[in-house]
């Protein structure tokens, strides 16, 4: 039998990919790799999106951003994940748009985490030979416009989670996790006006994306709450010249957790489980009680926002230069990075790179670069 200390040792480190640890008893989701930021762009902007959204990565951060876009798009990101652990992780998404006229933007994606290659063994440790540890997922998206200034967006996409398979030592099986998630989104802009030397334009979104059901990896374990997400944010794009050759524009989101899990008590027994959807984006706006490893703390709603600042420089639409900061609360996740990119548009070709630079020393995430490749039609 497979011994649960390395399936829960897999489990965190899954978790681990995007919260430092933080012990909760209440909050914890499942499949956290639904929310690493796929797009070197917005990645290289302090992970800061919504409002923007005017790529084919928009299925991630706002699928009402797709009304807009009225041509077709491939784009590909690779990224070593945690490369500071050399564990052999890596991210790989693929993500397309298509335009249909008088109907909207179609988009669809495929999310992969490589979580690499684990030893199992028995109860006496011996080795019972390797298996593969992976999650993907993979949606469709649609975003409509109502006119020029206002548009909305949905989607939905389906999630499979291999983390380890065998048996623990209580007899239950371990088996991969699976659900169906779904987004909802809509996005304003404001129509061109005169600001400085050349016209200015301003953007506000907001997404909730993956709404559903939970997953278990056990045969009798209660689910695990997916990592639903609301995002909110707004973004500026003025002209620095009057023929608009260099462009400069600001960025802001804002985003928390929605999940929560609830105390069940049942035969003396005090369990967590996931808390129904409709349950939980009503509750998630309340203080939120966390076990920091030595006591419970409350966290108020502002503790429980995460913060992202982005900066995104343009010449002649055809080389870009971007930065950012992103923040998250010490007891709720302490993630606090500089982020730095830049991008090059020639033709039909684009690319786009980022690097994260963690404030904070030996961090898991510090180093992480993403590359992506985007195709235009």
């Amino acid at each position: 039998m497979r011994r649960i200390s390395q399936f829960l040792i897999l489990f965190l480190i899954a978790v681990g990919l995007t919260t430092a640890p933080s012990f909760a008893q209440v909050g914890i989701t499942s499949v956290p790799f639904l929310q690493i930021e796929p797009d070197s762009r917005a990645a290289g902007m302090g992970n800061s999106g919504v409002a923007i959204a005017d790529n084919a990565s928009a299925v991630f951060w706002n699928p009402a951003g797709l009304a807009w876009q009225t041509d077709s798009q491939i784009s590909i990101t690779h990224a070593n994940w945690l490369p500071g652990f050399n564990a052999d992780l890596f991210y790989d998404y693929l993500v397309g748009s298509y335009h249909v006229e008088g109907i909207g933007t179609f988009g669809g994606h495929i999310t992969f985490l490589n979580l690499g290659e684990q030893l199992r063994t028995d109860e006496t440790g011996l080795e019972l030979g390797n298996f593969r540890s992976y999650e993907l997922a993979g949606g469709i998206s649609y975003g409509y416009a109502f006119n020029e200034r206002w548009s909305v967006g949905t989607g939905l996409r389906f999630i499979y989670s291999s983390l380890a398979d065998g048996q623990l030592s209580t007899g239950e099986s371990i088996n991969p996790g699976s659900s169906i998630a779904a987004d909802f989104g809509f996005m304003y802009r404001s129509n061109p006006f005169s600001f400085g030397p050349g016209e200015s334009q301003l953007r506000a979104g907001m997404n909730l994306s993956n709404i559903g059901s939970g997953i278990s990896y056990t045969d009798d374990a209660d689910d695990d709450p997916l990592p639903t997400i609301f995002r909110a944010g707004w973004a500026f794009k003025m002209d620095l010249d009057a023929d608009g050759v260099n462009t400069l524009t600001f960025s802001n989101d804002f985003s928390k957790v929605m999940a929560r899990t609830e105390e069940v008590v049942a035969d003396g027994d005090t369990t967590f489980q996931a808390m129904s959807v409709g349950k939980a984006l009503f509750r998630s706006w309340d203080t939120l009680e966390r076990f920091d490893g030595t006591e419970m703390i409350e966290l108020n709603l502002l503790e429980q926002l995460m913060i992202g600042l982005g900066l995104e420089y343009w010449y002649n639409n055809q080389f870009a230069l971007r930065t950012g900061y992103y923040y998250e609360n010490p007891n709720n996740g302490n993630r606090e990075f500089l982020t730095f990119g830049a991008g090059i548009r020639y033709s039909m070709f684009g690319v786009d790179f980022s690097y994260l630079y963690t404030l904070e020393e030996d961090h898991p995430l510090a180093n992480t670069m993403r590359f992506s490749l985007l195709l235009n039609f």
